[in-house]
């Protein structure tokens, strides 16, 4: 069920942007009830998007109950309680009818909901009243839990069969061990949730206090001050939550697990890098040349254009609050494996040794600050670096000062950045289909 490799920035339907050449201006405050909020005003169309996001992903899952995080934030919608109640029907017809999109979603470390709706008054209130009574009173029905866990058993038992699947698995465990980030749900996690367990994740995670609100619309900053206010205020203040356990020293080490596909799955990779680490940009820059550049990186010219090895061929790193993971990954025939393992860590040793050439970089930086602006190109896709900014307290210039901080790496940092955080004994490797 979980998404280990996930991409940062996520766009769905039409919208108009922020110039990437214009600072972005986010706005931030923090509510009497301790929610932070992040807000653009952005007048190109009548459009309002709103995220709202809370420490409630996957690491939070109970010991025995993997899969709650991301039932309970799937339960939003499955009924609400109140004075009027309303069923699963009447709240997917009530964001209809004011032709307001809502979405949901767990990853490791956060849960939350989007929300796109007209930024005209009626529409707009309409959507956001009910976005926040699916956020403070869900009615957990017994019959949307059980349609819920039916649909994520289906899926667990399709992802069983899958290589790629069973690989990422593996790998993730080789990497984190007993740590919440390793953990993923089974058949038996999800049957043992119960309706209990749901709402009592709900009242724990959900909370005003560690509400992380981002808007970007046509808007001005008093209305953002109240719909921020309205979205938390039937929340309840949240205890402080337990401390997570520490990341442990990586082993190394190789896993193989037999399949009968065609292919050789291979996984490489350790934990590597925290969000908001001072290397981030360097790493950025030295993985685009080395994995990150598709047809242009080291490893593609050494694994497929030369040898033939493998269609594709990847390296990146995945930053989360606690140390995420680096990981290269590529598919190639299950007689060509240890070639193709051969050539991928000396690919890696060699560039760990000398680092970047001149024209490496040059190519890595003008790609990626050229391209920086189909990162923020819609509002979608800012709202979710939006909530990345809160969430992880990245500093609220991040995005204006994106380019510069690329421009300004050097050689020297990669290969320092590198050898800081990817160490060659320390790597798990994870091959499911090999003879």
């Amino acid at each position: 069920m979980k998404k280990y490799f996930g991409v940062l920035l996520l766009a769905f339907g039409l919208a108009a942007s922020v110039p990437a050449s214009a600072a972005l201006q986010i706005q931030s405050w923090t509510q009497a009830d301790g929610a932070r909020v992040l807000f653009v005003a952005n007048h190109a169309i009548p459009m309002l998007d709103v995220s709202v996001q809370f420490d409630a992903g996957q690491r939070r899952d109970p010991a025995g109950k993997a899969g709650l995080a991301e039932l309970a934030v799937a339960s939003l919608t499955r009924g609400v309680d109140g004075a009027a109640p309303l069923t699963e029907a009447q709240i997917l017809d009530g964001f209809a009818d004011v032709a307001a999109e809502r979405h949901a979603g767990a990853g490791q470390d956060r849960a939350g909901v989007t929300l796109r709706t007209l930024s005209s008054a009626t529409e707009r209130d309409a959507a956001l009243a009910l976005l926040a009574r699916t956020l403070a009173h869900p009615s957990f029905p017994q019959a949307g839990l059980e349609r819920d866990k039916a649909l994520a058993v289906s899926g667990i038992r399709a992802e069983l069969a899958k290589p790629e699947s069973i690989a990422e698995k593996a790998f993730m465990s080789a990497l984190y061990g007993t740590h919440p980030y390793a953990i993923d749900a089974t058949e038996a996690s999800i049957q043992s949730i119960t309706r209990d367990d749901v709402a009592a994740f709900h009242r724990t995670h959900y909370v005003a206090n560690r509400a992380v609100i981002a808007m970007i619309g046509d808007i001005t900053r008093a209305q953002a001050e109240q719909i921020a206010r309205q979205l938390t205020q039937d929340l309840p203040q949240g205890a402080p939550l337990p401390a997570l356990p520490e990341v442990a020293q990586p082993q190394g080490g190789e896993t193989r697990i037999a399949h009968p596909a065609s292919q050789s799955h291979i996984l490489i990779g350790a934990p590597a890098l925290k969000r908001g680490d001072a290397d981030f940009f360097a790493l950025t820059v030295g993985n685009y040349i080395l994995g990150g550049g598709g047809f242009v990186s080291r490893l593609t010219d050494e694994v497929r254009e030369k040898r033939a090895l493998a269609y594709s061929v990847y390296s990146g790193f995945s930053p989360l609050a606690q140390p995420g993971p680096f990981q290269i990954g590529l598919q190639t025939k299950k007689e060509q494996t240890a070639q193709a393992l051969q050539v991928v860590r000396d690919t890696l040793a060699a560039f760990l040794k000398d680092g970047p050439s001149a024209a490496e970089m040059k190519a890595a930086k003008d790609n990626l600050t050229g391209g920086f602006a189909l990162r923020i190109d819609s509002n979608a896709k800012l709202l979710e670096n939006m909530s990345v900014i809160g969430f992880y307290n990245l500093p609220l210039d991040y995005l204006d000062r994106w380019i510069g901080r690329v421009r300004e790496v050097s050689a020297a940092d990669v290969r320092a950045a590198l050898r800081k955080h990817i160490h060659p004994g320390q790597l798990s490797t994870v091959i499911v289909g090999a003879e």
